[in-house]
Order: C-alpha cells, then sequence, then structure tokens
C-alpha cells in the first residue's frame, strides 16, 4: 500500500512540472523542494522537467543574470552611444542651413553654441545626483527623450526662423545629453565589468559610426533641399524608437558591474558626491582625459584650417587629412578593446601618448603634406582610447561611481568646449599649427597620469552554473 502510493507522488510531480522531490526515509515518506529539477531510481520514463529550462553554462553577475542578458546589454549599449552620435552630427551638418534661414552672423552662431554648451554643462553638474537617486537607466530613459524633443524644437525654429527657439532647443538638447552621455558611459563601465571584457573603446567607436551616419544623412538632407525642421523630426523619431523601444528596455541595472557587497552606497550624499572632486585619483583621470580630449577636440576644430593656411592645401586636401583623423580615431577604438585586454591600461595609455605626441610633432614641425598625413595617423591613434578609458577607469571603485564618471566626463567636456577657442586666439598671433603645440605638452602630461587609470582588481563577475 505504500509503494502504491509513494509511486501515485512521485507520478504527480513528473505530470504536473512541479520541483517537488520525494524522498523516502525508512518507512516514512519526506516530501522536499528544489530548486532544481530532481529524478529518482525509480523513474521509469524521462520528463522534460529534468532538463534546464534555463542556459546554465555560464551565468553573469554572481547569477543575477544569463550571457544572453548580458550581451543584449552590451547591444543595447552600442545603439544608444550610436544615436547620441546621430543626433549630435544631423544638427551639425545642417548648421550652414540654419544660419543661411535666421541670415544670422558669425557672432550669433556663436551664441547658439553658447546655449548648448551652457546646457551640457548643467546637464553635466546634475548628472551624478539624478543618476544616484534614479539609476542610469532611467536617467538614459528621460534625458534621451528630452534630448530629441530639444532637437525637434531646434528644428522647428528654423522652420519658423525663430532664433530664441533654436537657443531654447539647443540648450534643452544641451542639458539631456550631457546626462545621457554621463549614464551611457555608466552604464557601459557596468556593462564590461559584467561581460569581464574591455568594451569601452568599441562603445565610443560606435558614437563615431553614428556620428559618420549623421554627417553622411545631413549632406544628403542638405544636396535635396529638405528643410531642417523635417530633418530633425525625422531624425527624432528614429532616434526615440531605437532608444525607447529597442535599446534602453534591454539595458540592466548598473549596480551589477560596479557595486559590490562591500562598497554599496546607494543613498550617498551631495557632500559624498561633491568630494570625489578633492580625490586625487579621479584628478588624475581627470587629467589624462584632459590631454586627450584636447588632442582629439583640436584636431575637428582646427586641423583642416592649420592644414591650408599654414601649408597651403586646398579646402579639399584639409578636409581630406581631417577624415584621416576620424578613420585613425575609429580604428583605435575599434581595436582598442583586445589591446587593453592584452597588456592593460597603463601600457597602452603610455603608447597612445607616444603615439599622439609623435604625431602632434610631425604636423606641426615638418612642412610637408605627407609627413602631415603620417603624423595625422599617428595622433588620431593615439587620442582615440584616452576618453574611454578615463570613463572606465572612472567607474572602477563603486563608491560613488556615477559622480567619479561625471567628474571626468566635465573635464573632458571642458577641454572639449573652452580649449578650440583658446587655441583659436593663440593661432591668430602664432599661427594654427603653431598653437597646437600647447596640445602637444597637455597630451605629454596624461603620460605622468597614466598610473592612476590602472586596473582596479575586483573578482570575476562570471560564475559558472552549478
Amino acid at each position: 500500500m505504500g509503494d502504491t502510493v509513494l509511486e501515485s507522488i512521485r507520478s504527480n510531480r513528473f505530470d504536473s512540472g512541479s520541483d517537488t522531490a520525494v524522498t523516502p526515509r525508512g518507512s516514512d515518506t519526506v516530501v522536499k523542494h528544489s530548486a532544481r529539477p530532481v529524478t529518482t531510481q525509480h523513474s521509469h520514463r524521462k520528463s522534460a522537467v529534468t532538463k534546464p529550462t534555463t542556459d546554465t553554462k555560464q551565468l553573469l553577475a554572481g547569477g543575477a543574470i544569463s550571457r544572453q542578458q548580458g550581451k543584449a546589454w552590451t547591444v543595447a549599449v552600442f545603439i544608444i552611444f550610436a544615436v547620441n552620435g546621430l543626433g549630435l552630427a544631423s544638427w551639425m551638418s545642417r548648421v550652414p542651413s540654419v544660419r543661411d534661414t535666421l541670415g544670422a552672423s558669425t557672432f550669433q552662431m556663436g551664441l547658439l553654441i553658447v546655449g548648448l554648451s551652457a546646457g551640457s554643462m548643467i546637464g553635466l553638474a546634475a548628472s551624478s545626483h539624478l543618476i544616484a537617486t534614479f539609476g542610469a537607466k532611467r536617467c538614459m530613459l528621460v534625458s534621451g527623450s528630452i534630448m530629441f524633443c530639444g532637437l525637434m524644437l531646434a528644428g522647428g525654429g528654423d522652420a519658423m526662423a525663430a532664433y530664441g527657439v533654436i537657443f531654447a532647443g539647443l540648450f534643452l538638447w544641451g542639458i539631456a545629453t550631457a546626462c545621457c552621455d554621463v549614464a551611457m558611459n555608466l552604464s557601459g563601465a557596468a556593462n564590461e565589468k559584467v561581460m569581464g571584457r574591455t568594451l569601452m573603446p568599441l562603445f565610443h567607436a560606435f558614437f563615431s559610426f553614428g556620428t559618420m551616419a549623421g554627417a553622411g544623412l545631413g549632406a544628403l538632407a542638405a544636396k535635396v533641399h529638405l528643410p531642417v525642421g523635417w530633418h530633425m523630426l525625422i531624425i527624432a523619431i528614429v532616434g526615440l524608437i531605437l532608444l525607447l523601444a529597442v535599446a534602453i528596455p534591454r539595458v540592466q541595472p548598473e549596480s551589477l558591474g560596479i557595486t559590490d557587497g562591500d562598497a554599496d552606497q546607494p543613498h550617498t550624499s551631495v557632500r559624498d558626491r561633491l568630494s570625489v572632486w578633492k580625490q586625487p585619483t579621479t584628478l588624475l583621470i581627470g587629467l589624462i582625459v584632459l590631454g586627450m580630449t584636447f588632442a582629439e577636440g583640436s584636431a575637428g576644430d582646427w586641423l583642416a584650417l592649420g592644414m591650408v593656411d599654414d601649408r597651403n592645401t586646398s579646402n579639399a586636401t584639409g578636409a581630406l587629412v581631417y577624415g584621416v583623423f576620424v578613420t585613425a580615431m575609429t580604428v583605435g577604438r575599434l581595436a582598442g578593446g583586445r589591446v587593453l585586454d592584452r597588456f592593460g591600461r597603463v601600457p597602452v595609455l603610455r603608447a597612445c601618448v607616444a603615439m599622439a605626441v609623435a604625431g602632434l610633432a610631425l604636423v606641426i614641425f615638418v612642412p610637408s603634406v605627407p609627413v602631415a598625413v603620417l603624423g595625422t595617423v599617428l595622433w588620431g591613434l593615439g587620442a582615440s582610447l584616452g576618453f574611454p578609458v578615463g570613463m572606465s577607469a572612472a567607474a572602477d571603485d563603486p563608491r560613488n561611481a556615477a559622480a567619479r564618471v561625471s567628474a571626468v566626463a566635465t573635464i573632458g567636456y571642458l577641454a572639449f568646449l573652452v580649449g578650440p577657442p583658446f587655441l583659436g586666439l593663440i593661432g591668430e598671433h602664432i599661427g594654427v599649427l603653431n598653437s597646437l603645440i600647447i596640445v602637444l605638452v597637455l597630451t605629454a602630461a596624461a603620460a605622468i597620469a597614466a598610473p592612476a587609470a590602472r586596473e582596479r582588481t575586483r573578482p570575476d563577475s562570471s560564475v559558472q552554473a552549478p
């Protein structure tokens, strides 16, 4: 009788698909609950329940997510970076059309850039506090939406020929894009730690891909005389769909990669977050980003003009030389992850500084266009990894990681926003290429600070499933 009851219970266990196992103990029947399917030696048929319902070959973040979820998160961050680059380049490519619509002077167009820059600085200052309160995922969701609303507003201002509306749109866009920038870098830093490999350079390469796509589509839109308002509306709709429907739903909490049981501080105070500006490591990482970002930004603003004015090339040749720089930057970021994983941050950063300094020296001091092209290749490769590595290093210590990423990003943005105009003032007196000596010196200083970016020892986030 007891055997019949026991067999009936076992049969119900397999037919119902529950996780209840039955173990005989003497004459008693003991019912146990297990998190995993259990088979018994008395079972005469296979059950689908005995097979794992999830892929347990490898889990990530201490078993919190599957490898498939981790890969989906990686792809999502790729998309977010690319969409940000797409929006930026789409607007920048139509600036001449906006100027013609407004009939604006160079000074008035410069004020529009000031609006964008001022918004960006506000967004950077607020980003760490917003991320600490709401998390990177929510910040990307909200700031990404506001970012493209600002882009649509600026495009609408062009349609109305309303200078103030364009200024407001760019100001709003600047606030949102800066906050989204910090959040996506923080999420990317967490993702690469969860995946156990360096991905930040590749994330920034996708930003470059986005800018290339935006510039190309902008050139096409200008050629077919597509109104700026309609152009920005189309880009905003595409960007919102990619962000809200495709990318952000697949983003995982950044706490999976940048916090641990000993250092998890979800409710840090404003004073704690501001204190990162006093930390020597943060400031040294900021110095690395300052020098390397200055090298990157100065090329964008002055390389082509310097070739035309100081080397007497044509406008087309000057643009081509800048294209060589952008290509070298992109190649460096595509290959950078594997190089960093093999050799480590400090040796790679020092090699990058050496290449950038050598390239700058060739461009500045050798009056030969072919040599300048070679120097531009070295310059682009050398400058390619400074900002991505700085973001990764800033997120290494889980305590106030968002605040440190925000601080380092702020320093980088300052190099982008303040550096080029400063070079312009100096270049007015000594020549554009000669003014790049300042860039060379700051880039060389990054080598001194390179040890601050050394990898922090952490336990492997990937664990084999039982």
